[in-house]
C-alpha cells in the first residue's frame, strides 16, 4: 500500500515538473537545453536562460530585462526586480505611475540560496554563490560569497580550482 501511494506521488511529482517548466518555457524568451523547474517559478517574455538552468521557485517581477547565464541554480523564494518607481522625478509624491526598468545580469556558475531577492539593474558575474536570505543591491564580482542586507562578498570561492 505504502509503496503504491509512493509511486502515484513521484508520478504526481513528474507531471507538476513537467507542467512548471512548460511554462517557464512558453513565457521565457529565449530557453537553452536541459531547463529544469522543481516548484512554481515565474519568467517574463524578457528573460533569457541558458544551459541547465534549475528553478526551484524562482519568480522575475518587472518589464527590465534579466540575462541568466549556462548553471545556474536557485533555491525557493528567490525573486528578481527589474522595474523600480519613479520616486524621484515623479509628478506625486511618494510616486507616480511612472517607472524605470533596469536590467539583471546573473552570470555563469551562479547558486543563489533560498530566498535571495535580487534588485534591479544588478549583475551577478561568474561563479558566485548567493548567501540565503541576502537582498543583492549592488553588483557581485566573480566568485565571490556574498550575504546579508545589503548583500556584501565576505569570501571567494578558490579561484585556481574553479578557473
Amino acid at each position: 500500500m505504502i509503496t503504491l501511494l509512493l509511486r502515484k506521488f513521484a508520478l504526481y511529482r513528474y507531471f507538476v515538473k513537467l507542467l512548471f517548466t512548460t511554462i517557464v518555457r512558453k513565457k521565457a524568451g529565449k530557453v537553452g537545453e536541459n531547463l529544469r523547474v522543481n516548484y512554481y517559478s515565474t519568467v517574463t517574455k524578457n528573460t533569457v536562460l541558458g544551459n541547465n538552468v534549475n528553478f526551484n521557485g524562482f519568480r522575475v517581477l518587472g518589464g527590465g530585462k534579466v540575462i541568466i547565464g549556462n548553471n545556474f541554480h536557485s533555491g525557493s523564494g528567490c525573486i528578481v526586480m527589474t522595474t523600480i518607481h519613479n520616486y524621484d522625478y515623479g509628478n506625486k509624491i511618494p510616486y507616480d505611475e511612472t517607472v524605470i526598468h533596469k536590467n539583471v545580469t546573473i552570470e555563469d556558475n551562479v547558486w543563489l540560496g533560498i530566498n535571495v531577492t535580487i534588485l534591479p539593474g544588478v549583475t551577478i558575474e561568474e561563479g558566485a554563490i548567493i548567501q540565503a536570505g541576502s537582498v543583492v543591491t549592488s553588483n557581485i564580482p566573480a566568485c565571490a560569497i556574498a550575504g546579508g542586507h545589503p548583500a556584501k562578498v565576505f569570501k571567494y570561492r578558490n579561484k585556481d580550482h574553479y578557473y
